[in-house]
């Protein structure tokens, strides 16, 4: 399993998620984070099962919440792009991308 890195501005997005989700009900929170922790193991795990979305970067869907984890493949990590919420315009992540 390769390890992964967040960049900084993904690991904002899914630190703010989570806290929004906090506000909104008590342990939302921490089951939202628990989703993406979820979802980030099987991206860890078997990357290649996630369909290529933008040139190298893939795109795994969490189940529970409506956000979606944008990363790429690398030698000896995986690289988080962005946590992203599903209503969000996807031109928005091609800038993260770069």
């Amino acid at each position: 399993m390769r390890q992964v890195v967040f960049r900084q501005q993904a690991r904002r997005e899914f630190d703010q998620a989570g806290d929004w989700y906090e506000k909104e009900r008590a342990g939302l929170g921490a089951d939202f984070l628990a989703e993406i922790q979820s979802v980030i193991d099987r991206i860890a795990s078997h990357p290649e099962q996630f369909p290529i979305v933008h040139r190298d970067v893939r795109k795994a869907v969490a189940r529970r919440f409506p956000f979606c984890v944008y990363f790429r493949e690398r030698e000896l990590s995986i690289v988080v792009l962005a946590v992203f919420h599903g209503s969000r315009k996807p031109s928005l992540l091609e800038q993260q991308t770069k």
